[in-house]
């Protein structure tokens, strides 16, 4: 149970962090946001980033093995980053009607590969 908490708070630290990390660009398009000055944006993100940590850190925690967690320092940082890339493409298809190229696939395919050999199949 404790790799499935892992990826479920993975996955939602990750929405937290895309929203603080590429948000704003999308939140330009409102006027009140747009004239918010950059240290007003930076403090936004800062503030979303904290819910971010808040599950980010217990998702390592929970799923470290060094803590009776099933999964490696190195399989958590690959499992993390294949989620980013997951959330991200999600964020972007959603938010900036982004339209998934054949370069996008492959480097999600690599990814995939990644987690393959970091797993040891």
């Amino acid at each position: 149970m404790n790799g499935f908490y892992t990826i479920l708070l993975l996955v939602c630290s990750n929405v937290f962090m895309t929203l603080a990390w590429y948000g704003h660009l999308k939140m330009a398009e409102f006027s009140w946001f747009k004239s918010l000055p950059l240290i007003g944006v930076i403090a936004l993100s800062w503030g979303i980033a904290f819910f971010e940590y808040c599950l980010q850190v217990p998702a390592n925690r929970i799923g470290f093995q060094g803590n009776g967690g099933p999964f490696s320092l190195m399989q958590l940082k690959v499992i993390q980053e294949v989620i980013t890339l997951i959330v991200f493409i999600i964020f972007s298809v959603l938010a900036f009607h982004m339209h998934i190229q054949w370069n996008h696939i492959l480097a999600a395919v690599c990814l995939v590969l990644a987690v393959w050999l970091v797993f040891g199949f």
